[in-house]
C-alpha cells in the first residue's frame, strides 16, 4: 500500500515524515512509503540513505523578497505536477501525508483535486502557509503544538489531533542522570548541567553570548555541555575546561540530554519537542529570521505553559543570560516546576500515535502494537 509523503526543504519538515513512515512500517509492514521532495532541499542529502523510495522534483519556495524569481516556483510546480501524475498512475497512493514546507504544497494540491485522503503534520505553534491552506481539505491534522489549532481552517470532515511532534523517543526509563554526568567528566552530584545547542549548524548569537557569560561568571554551580556548530568550533573550543565541555556537534545527542538539567537553545519545533520529551526546560532564543517568526511563537507557547523562558535575540547578553541561569540554579523549585511543565508538553510517542491515526483513517488494523 503506497503512502505518499510530501515535505521538506529543511530538516524540520523532512524528519517528521521519516519518523512517521518508520512508525507505519513498524505497525504495518505492508505500507510502502514513497517520498516526494525538492531537489534543492536537504532531502537530496538525507533521503538516499534512508532506504525509502523517493523522487526529487524541481520545487521552489515563494520568493517573497524577490518576487521576480517566482517564475521558477510556477515552472517547478507545473513540472512537479506532471511527475506526480505519472507516479500516481503507476501506483495509486492510498494517502498523502504532508509535513509542510514548500516541498509539500504541490502534492497536497494534487491529492485534494484527485480526492486522495490527506493527513497533515504541523510542527509549529503558528502553522505554515501550506498547512493553513490545506487544512480545509485534510482528513486529519496532527499538531505539534496545541496552539496551532486556533490558526487552522478545517473542513467539515477534518479531525484535529494534539499528537505532538514525531521524534526519536527517549528510552524508558530515562538514563540515570548521575551516571550520565560522570560520563561527561562532571561530578555525579552538585550543581546543574546546562546544555547549549543552537542546532546542527550552531547559532553564532548564542555562542557569542555564552562566551561573554563564561568570561564573567565563576561557574560555581554550573556545568556546561556546549555544541557550537562545526563552523565556529575552532573559535570557541579554547574556552573548554573541567566545567565546560565543547564539541562541534552532539552525536548522539541523547548522551547530552541524559545529563542536562536545562538548556539554552533556539526555538525550532523539533528541538523543543525533544527537550520536552526528556523533561528538560529550555531558555529559548528564537531565530529572528525564521519564516513567519514561528520560533518566537513556539517559545511563547512554551513560556505560557511554564515550560520555558523566552529571551529575544535582541535582548540576549551575558548579563541577561546570567540572570536566567542563576534563577534556575539557586531555585530548585523553579527548575522542578519548569521541568514538570516541559515533561507535560512532551509527546515522546507522537510518531506511533500519528501512524496509528492515519492507518485507522484508511481502515487498516495495524499488525503490531
Amino acid at each position: 500500500m503506497r503512502i505518499l509523503f510530501a515535505g521538506g526543504g529543511t530538516g524540520g519538515h523532512l524528519y517528521p515524515g521519516l519518523a512517521i513512515a518508520r512508525a507505519m512500517r513498524m505497525l504495518e509492514p505492508s505500507v510502502d512509503p514513497f517520498f516526494i521532495g525538492a531537489a534543492r532541499g536537504i532531502e537530496r542529502q538525507v533521503l538516499p540513505g534512508t532506504g525509502f523510495p523517493h523522487e526529487l522534483l524541481d520545487l521552489h519556495p515563494l520568493y517573497r523578497s524577490r518576487p521576480w524569481l517566482n517564475w521558477r516556483t510556477l515552472w517547478g510546480a507545473v513540472s512537479a505536477w506532471r511527475r506526480l501524475s505519472v507516479n500516481a498512475h503507476r501506483t495509486h497512493p492510498a494517502c498523502v501525508v504532508g509535513t509542510g514546507g514548500y516541498a509539500s504544497g504541490v502534492a497536497l494540491a494534487y491529492a485534494a483535486i484527485h480526492r486522495i485522503p490527506i493527513a497533515i503534520q504541523e510542527q509549529n505553534s503558528f502553522p505554515g502557509l501550506t498547512t493553513r491552506f490545506f487544512s480545509r481539505y485534510a482528513r486529519q491534522v496532527h499538531n505539534g503544538f496545541p496552539e496551532a489549532s486556533q490558526h487552522l481552517h478545517p473542513g467539515p470532515r477534518t479531525q484535529i489531533f494534539d499528537t505532538g511532534n514525531p521524534i526519536e523517543p527517549p528510552p524508558t526509563p530515562l538514563p540515570d542522570r548521575r551516571a550520565a554526568r560522570v560520563e561527561w567528566g562532571f561530578p555525579a552530584e552538585g550543581g546543574r548541567v546546562m546544555l547549549v545547542y543552537g542546532g546542527s549548524q550552531g547559532a553564532k548569537a548564542i555562542n557569542d553570548a555564552v562566551a561573554r557569560w563564561l568570561a564573567r561568571t565563576e561557574l560555581a554551580d554550573v556545568y556546561v555541555i556546549w555544541a557550537t556548530g562545526d563552523r565556529t568550533f575552532a573559535e570557541f573550543s579554547p574556552l573548554a575546561n573541567e566545567r565546560v565541555r565543547i564539541l562541534p556537534y552532539l552525536s548522539p545527542i541523547a548522551n547530552a540530554y541524559a545529563a542536562a538539567d536545562f538548556a539554552l537553545t533556539r526555538g525550532g519545533a523539533m528541538a523543543t519537542a525533544e527537550l520536552c520529551a526528556w523533561g528538560i526546560p529550555p531558555i529559548v532564543v528564537p531565530l529572528p529570521t525564521a519564516a513567519a517568526d514561528h520560533q518566537t511563537a513556539n517559545a511563547k507557547a512554551l513560556a505560557a505553559a511554564g515550560a520555558a523562558e523566552l529571551i529575544p535575540q535582541s535582548e540576549l547578553s551575558a548579563e541577561r543570560l546570567d540572570q536566567s541561569v542563576r534563577a534556575l540554579v539557586i531555585s530548585p523549585q523553579l527548575l522542578a516546576e519548569r521541568s514538570a511543565a516541559a515533561a507535560n508538553r512532551g509527546r515522546p510517542e507522537a510518531a506511533m500515535d500519528i501512524a496509528r491515526h492515519i492507518l485507522g483513517m484508511l481502515d487498516i488494523e495495524p499488525i503490531a502494537g
